[in-house]
């Protein structure tokens, strides 16, 4: 996959940004934004993490759409470039969901994911 500096490291759906906005609402008054890491876990290796954000920490790419704000951990740019993130509700669940083009693989339960070695 080629980077396109041009385009935001991350992209929201309507349903994420809008579900990121009443989080916001509920939220304490110091949020600013969403923050979006991967962290080691699950049986695939990776998992993704989103926190709110009270401000913007050095050297983290920061993306504004759809009015929402979106800090992408600087550990983290290279697993998410080119994903979209989306909020999925069903019978049973409700969470974000990122449609990752890096992943080679993800666990049965869909919680965590690997990318291929660099």
């Amino acid at each position: 996959m080629q980077f396109d500096p041009t385009k935001p490291v991350v992209t929201l759906t309507d349903a994420a940004a809008l579900h990121v906005r009443q989080l916001m609402e509920q939220a304490d008054s110091d949020v600013v934004g969403v923050r979006i890491g991967v962290k080691t876990a699950g049986c695939s290796g990776m998992q993704y993490d989103v926190q709110f954000a009270t401000e913007q920490k050095p050297f983290e790419d920061k993306v504004e759409q759809k009015g929402v704000t979106v800090f992408i951990d600087p550990t983290a740019v290279m697993f998410l470039i080119g994903s979209e993130m989306d909020w999925q509700e069903d019978k049973f669940a409700a969470r974000f969901v990122f449609n990752n083009p890096n992943e080679i693989a993800r666990c049965g339960c869909g919680e965590s994911f690997s990318v291929a070695p660099s």
